[in-house]
């Protein structure tokens, strides 16, 4: 069954949450194993575009699932909804971060495509195209998760859940606690600088470009940005990110806009199958009231 989405308030019942809070403070674990697994997929691939990297994303999941389990006895849902107290947690705690292994390798958008440009250009014939097409496609979203990689860490959390996953505005500024017309105004300042640097290089956008992704593919795996047969984000995904959305929520885009959005958002939803292991660790031989003191 496909996740409900967290950040379109017209599909997402707030109340569930709650149902399931109250089954958790009741002392019942599935409350909380449903509570959990309902969220935990988006807070992966949050820390997965945020860190580029399937390890620090699996850390950076299991350090907030933790936070939140064990300070879930606090929150008040007279102060608020749930979404917006839990999601404030994870974008704090990504925001808040020490660098990861991605960001100390590329500095912005100068040094990224430098990189892209030095990897080798390898022509391939039909028959090969055919043959690498899995890693042609992954070497389509690694490039691309590379670039979102390249905006300051409140631009790509930005980008991420306003364009990507389609925030509902309002709910975004309760999140980040500003208004939201100044989110809107972030979300637009992240979309130029990206798509400007996408315009004048991605031949994916502008065919005036050079650069193609089937060119690239042998040089991505020679470099070791891409592996056959480990492939990290084209293989074990159930839906793409795309399938998990409705209809545009409180924003208008320009044509232009749309073109380079549904790129992202035809990247795959992945699952964390080591999140899920460690809420099995952390309720085992365990009672609901020692889960909540985890963090003291």
């Amino acid at each position: 069954m496909k996740s409900r989405n967290p950040f379109n308030s017209t599909s997402y019942s707030d109340q569930e949450d709650l149902d399931w809070i109250r089954k958790t403070l009741d002392g019942d674990k599935h409350g909380l194993e449903s509570l959990i697994q309902a969220h935990q997929g988006y807070i992966y691939n949050l820390a997965m575009k945020m860190t580029n990297n399937v390890a620090d994303a699996q850390d950076v999941t299991q350090e907030i699932l933790i936070k939140i389990i064990s300070n879930l006895s606090k929150y008040d849902s007279s102060k608020g909804r749930f979404r917006t107290w839990l999601y404030r947690i994870t974008f704090n705690h990504i925001l808040n971060l020490k660098k990861q292994s991605y960001e100390k390798l590329v500095s912005g958008f100068d040094e990224f495509f430098d990189y892209i440009e030095g990897s080798a250009v390898v022509e391939l014939s039909q028959a090969e195209e055919g043959e690498l097409e899995q890693e042609i496609k992954e070497s389509t979203i690694a490039c691309m998760s590379g670039m979102i990689m390249c905006l300051d860490r409140e631009q790509r959390l930005t980008f991420i859940v306003g364009a990507v996953f389609e925030i509902d505005h309002n709910l975004a500024a309760d999140i980040f606690a500003i208004r939201p017309e100044n989110f809107r105004k972030r979300l637009s300042r992240a979309r130029a600088d990206l798509y400007h640097w996408m315009s004048s290089k991605c031949g994916l956008v502008n065919t005036a470009n050079a650069c193609r992704c089937p060119k690239k593919t042998k040089g991505f795996i020679a470099n070791g940005w891409v592996t056959p047969g480990n492939l990290k984000w084209n293989s074990d995904y159930q839906y793409r990110i795309s399938e998990l959305l409705e209809a545009k929520v409180d924003t208008v885009l320009l044509a232009r806009d749309d073109i380079y959005t549904k790129l992202f958002q035809e990247h795959p939803f992945k699952e964390s199958t080591r999140s899920g292991d460690v809420l099995k660790e952390i309720l085992s031989n365990r009672t609901l009231s020692e889960v909540f003191d985890l963090d003291g």
